[in-house]
């Protein structure tokens, strides 16, 4: 799978709101009116580095997924 087929997403019940993902990506990361992260700006993940954004989330509620198929964000 290619980075154009990969869509990021933050799991809606799994985020804890830690804001580790915001500190290591401001530009693609922020918190929602719930205090949950979303993505905000996927494009901007070519100015950090999204993965270890993705691997450094304590409770592992962001994930890569084909953007073809449905997320349960």
């Amino acid at each position: 799978m290619n980075d154009q087929q990969k869509k990021l997403v933050v799991s809606q019940e799994t985020c804890i709101g830690c804001g580790t993902c915001i500190a290591l990506c401001p530009e693609v990361f922020m918190f929602n009116d719930d205090g949950k992260s979303v993505v905000k700006d996927q494009s901007a993940c070519a100015n950090c580095d999204c993965q270890a954004a993705v691997d450094a989330c304590q409770v592992n509620a962001i994930s890569w997924v084909d953007s073809n198929e449905k997320s349960a964000e």
